[in-house]
């Protein structure tokens, strides 16, 4: 990998599933995550993906790149627009750095609002 190599970019779609299942699985029982009525009188227009859900998917995104050899180091990432049911999260990725078997990557996801993730990864490739 190169500086400036991109990584290919992914769709998900954000489904009420998904994001209910993402909160359970990290123990998030917040009710905006999986109550639409609680949420709408919070003030969301829905339930909406939590950060531990769009975390995994960001890891699940490098990693499916890198190849199941690769360790995650460090994931720095920060939320925006919020992923709501029935729109699409299209992660993409730049590398912005190399170090022997070290590699950081600007990851960004957007949805049809903004951007819903910002943040970069680095993980090592052993050769």
């Amino acid at each position: 990998m190169n500086v400036g190599d991109t990584l290919p970019p992914l769709e998900i779609p954000v489904t009420r599933t998904l994001i209910v299942a993402g909160a359970i699985a990290s123990r998030d029982y917040q009710d905006v995550h999986h109550d639409a009525a609680l949420a709408r009188e919070k003030g969301s227009p829905d339930i909406f993906m939590n950060i531990l859900t769009t975390n995994g998917l960001v890891g699940r995104y490098i990693t499916d790149h890198l190849g199941p050899r690769a360790v995650l180091r460090k994931v720095a990432i920060r939320l925006g627009a919020p992923n709501y049911p029935g729109d699409t999260m299209t992660l993409t990725g730049t590398v912005t750095a190399v170090h022997g078997d070290t590699v950081e990557i600007r990851v960004v996801g957007a949805n049809g609002i903004g951007h819903h993730v910002t943040g970069t990864v680095t993980a090592e490739v052993p050769a």
